[in-house]
């Protein structure tokens, strides 16, 4: 076998070279009447607006291509964040394309990228496979779409009738529409001959014919605004001709398909005058050169550095010290760092620029674009004193409000001026805001700035000194009327005067806005006291959801005889409560329009997320209105067992897993609580190998004060736990459910099965009535025709949200273990206000609005 393989090596280096000599003998020919001087002349003539516009379009090119990986990893079940999946792709990417057999070069990238993200061998070739069929998506749907609506211009250059070409580009659509179907309608494993293998889900499919397409078409896009004009080619006529040429270069093999692309390339337009002539020859040089080499200079400094970090270790400990540092000192310095940036971009607005810089931009940029910049550079100032105070407070709104307005400011002190001082200060900025980003981790919005006197007056003195010092520079110039609509290179004074007049507008706006906004009151967490009262209620609650006030990370509103309560929070301008109120029911319309007068003290709207049936009336009385939300899954114990064909699927997995000699034990409170720094390894492993982090409100989180007032149900393999959930537990054995799920990666397949069947056992053998398996959202929505729009919507949501959110899969799951279904509403104030609700509500539960996208 190993001879078989060394020969199949060799004939394949031998193909991918004799190729590559061809293609440059052919393409030699070709350009055979060319100069080399002409050529690289010819790049000097290229103007700079199509070299930045090419550098554009491969800046949108490789993120387009990052997106290859993170559909893949979805592919193959192991999903990372898009973070941390896009530079493993990127380098992968930018290497492949430049060395040839992108599959075995980029390859062995992603191997060692992603092996250190947990992933398996079979998975790494299973991404590699996705990625290679993602390309093949692109190219089939822009080649067929090219020769369908562009056969008029490709019949010029393939030397093929109109017709002949509408056929063959409708063959290709309908052959990928054919293998949408097929990902939609099979979802089992396919089987030809003796290979067995299992298509992509459809909403992955459909991303990566997107993401595709979207990538090539600005890969062609980045030659083509290289390209001379004189060819009278249509975009869209070209990119099936980018588009053939890039796919036989990939077909070669050779090192970014170098001398077959342009071979390809320029033998299909040699059919257009003047094709092969010096101007295209230095375009595809030129494009070489910004979309392959420079990215394969990136991708190896990446690959380089990201081994070198690996292997700085040892620098752990003055890590540790630097971050208790930064813990520390940062917020102040950085707030202090963000505030001086902002004061030299309003005094820089207010002097006069320097005549030599002037005179060099006059060339290059347009006057609207100089006079704008002048405008941003100075609304840049202004925010920049504003969000100084939200980085103090630490607010990771305000971190990512003031990286986006740094890098606005470098680019308006360039083209203003050419002040290449202060976009110096501002980029130094820029990296002490990155590099201390997660020191700024409070959810909070904007608009909820605490102000003080100091920072009021300091800006107000900014402001101030700005105005007088534009005022003390131009006191020879003579006011007129005239001068604020008076436009030039030379006349720094209106463009002085149009600045100042919008941030003196600017400051006084938000002055007034803070100082007239109504007032919030301030969040309070539980204390001690109010904790141990709220659990007291939640053992004789009627809802195990109460048991999530013991988190303490909710605000409670107790009735007056403090035997109620409503837990809630605060996102955005949304006051959410979770669940219905908890407690005695005697208490709860008082206690609901007590909630409803808060909110209304606090200028929010008031929210019920989650809430079930029999409360309705009560949300509709408060003047509410009511989206359904989901359905939520309750076993009836009595009749629950393993026996019966409908029972026969789980049966086998809990048998499978029972085999490996684990076993099953409910640990009270005191047992719990030894075993805690356990437990801790078992979440963290889990949170790990999900790529994802904790959540709130609606769901618990690891928390050793929280874990310890609960009973526990463990899965043990050895003696040693390997797998958990905690239980909530009513006094009446009305009901039970469970919170937080967590197994380790020692755990054996199926383990999450096996814990609920025992659990489900346990609790009937205990008494209790029903086991709560908790919410499957958007299920049980109406898809008639005359259903409210939200039922639409959400509809439309659960079915293509499904590769990302697995909405379906969690339904089917539950579905398992035969349980009945209620719903489940959200009351709020509805109409258009209910977007913004879902939005802060969403934010809550995954820890920012970020979050609710990237997990």
């Amino acid at each position: 076998m190993t001879a078989v393989r060394d020969y199949k090596s060799i004939v394949l280096t031998a193909i991918t070279i004799g190729v590559f000599v061809v293609a440059v003998v052919v393409l030699r020919h070709l350009l055979a009447d060319l100069s080399p001087a002409k050529v690289m002349s010819s790049l000097g003539e290229i103007p700079l607006s199509r070299v930045l516009a090419c550098v554009f379009f491969t800046v949108c090119s490789y993120t387009m291509l990052t997106f290859y990986d993170y559909l893949a990893l979805r592919g193959v079940g192991h999903p990372l964040p898009w973070r941390q999946a896009a530079l493993t792709s990127f380098t992968a990417f930018a290497i492949g394309h430049s060395t040839g057999m992108s599959w075995l070069s980029g390859g062995s990238v992603r191997y060692r990228g992603y092996s250190a993200d947990g992933l398996s061998t079979m998975e790494i070739a299973g991404v590699v496979g996705l990625v290679s069929g993602t390309f093949a998506l692109g190219v089939g749907t822009l080649l067929g779409l090219s020769l369908l609506l562009s056969a008029h211009e490709a019949r010029q250059l393939l030397f093929l009738h109109g017709w002949q070409l509408r056929v063959l580009g409708a063959a290709i659509l309908i052959g990928l529409c054919l293998y949408l179907w097929l990902t939609l309608r099979k979802t089992e494993p396919m089987r030809i001959g003796r290979h067995q293998f299992k298509l992509p889900p459809f909403g992955v499919t459909l991303g990566q014919l997107l993401v595709a397409s979207i990538d090539l078409c600005f890969a062609a896009a980045s030659l083509y605004v290289l390209l001379p004009p004189q060819f009278g080619l249509h975009y869209l006529g070209f990119l099936g001709l980018y588009v053939l040429s890039l796919q036989a270069g990939v077909l070669s093999n050779t090192p970014g398909g170098l001398g077959v692309f342009e071979t390809v390339l320029i033998g299909l337009l040699s059919a257009l005058p003047g094709a092969a002539d010096e101007s295209t020859a230095g375009a595809v040089l030129l494009y070489r050169f910004i979309y392959y080499f420079v990215p394969l200079v990136l991708g190896i400094g990446l690959l380089i550095g990201r081994g070198a970090l690996d292997r700085r270790r040892h620098l752990q400990r003055w890590t540790a010290t630097v971050q208790i540092w930064m813990e520390r000192f940062a917020p102040r310095a950085v707030a202090a760092a963000v505030f001086l940036g902002g004061t030299v971009l309003l005094l820089s607005g207010a002097t006069p620029e320097i005549d030599s810089r002037m005179e060099w931009l006059r060339g290059i940029v347009p006057l609207p674009v100089l006079e704008l910049s002048h405008l941003i550079g100075s609304a840049v100032g202004v925010g920049l004193l504003i969000l100084a105070r939200g980085l103090l407070q630490r607010l990771d709104g305000a971190w990512w409000t003031a990286m986006v307005l740094v890098v606005a400011g470098i680019g308006a002190s360039l083209l203003k001026g050419l002040d290449y001082e202060e976009a110096t200060l501002l980029a130094a900025v820029g990296m002490v805001l990155w590099i201390t980003r997660s020191r700024f981790y409070r959810r909070s919005s904007l608009l909820d700035l605490r102000s003080s006197r100091a920072w009021v007056v300091a800006v107000v003195l900014v402001v101030a000194a700005a105005v007088l010092l534009s005022v003390a520079a131009y006191r020879d110039v003579q006011y007129a009327h005239e001068l604020w609509w008076q436009f030039a290179f030379d006349d720094d004074a209106p463009r002085v005067m149009r600045a100042g007049l919008l941030t003196v507008l600017l400051a006084t706006a938000f002055m007034l806005w803070h100082l007239f906004s109504p007032s919030r009151e301030e969040p309070s967490m539980p204390d001690a006291p109010a904790i141990e009262k709220a659990a007291r209620i939640a053992v004789d609650s009627q809802d195990t959801l109460a048991y999530l006030a013991l988190l303490g990370d909710k605000q409670l509103l107790f009735a007056p005889d403090g035997d109620a309560f409503i837990m809630y929070q605060r996102s955005g301008r949304s006051m959410v409560a979770l669940g219905d109120p908890a407690g005695n029911p005697a208490r709860f319309e008082a206690l609901c329009w007590s909630f409803r007068e808060l909110c209304d003290r606090s200028s929010c709207w008031p929210v019920f997320y989650q809430v079930s049936a029999e409360r309705l009336p009560l949300y509709l009385d408060l003047g509410l209105e009511l989206a359904k939300l989901g359905e939520e899954a309750r076993v009836f114990l009595p009749e629950f067992g393993l026996e019966g064909s409908a029972r026969s699927g789980l049966r086998n997995d809990y048998r499978r897993c029972a085999k490996q000699k684990v076993a099953f034990r409910v640990l009270p409170p005191a047992e719990v609580v030894p075993l805690l720094p356990r437990l801790q390894q078992i979440s963290d492993e889990w949170l790990l190998s999900k790529a994802t982090s904790e959540k709130g409100f609606s769901v618990g989180r690891f928390s050793p004060d929280y874990l310890r007032r609960f009973s526990c149900a463990c899965v043990e393999l050895d003696g040693r736990v390997v797998a958990f959930t905690n239980l909530w537990l009513w006094s009446n054995r009305e009901e039970f459910s469970i919170d937080l799920m967590r197994y380790g990666r020692d755990a054996p397949k199926g383990v999450m099965d096996y814990l609920f069947v025992e659990l489900l056992l346990w609790g009937k053998s205990q008494g209790y009535r029903w086991f709560n398996l908790g919410m499957a959202p958007l299920a049980g929505l109406e898809k008639h025709p005359l259903a409210p729009f939200w039922h639409k919507l959400g509809v439309l949501v659960h079915r293509f949200g499904e590769p990302f959110y697995n909405f379906e899969g969690l339904r089917r799951y539950k579905d398992k273990f035969g349980p009945q279904w209620r719903p489940r509403y959200l009351a709020s104030p509805g109409g258009l206000v209910l977007p913004r609700v879902l939005l802060d509500t969403a934010a809550l539960i995954a820890g920012g609005v970020k979050e609710v996208v990237w997990k």
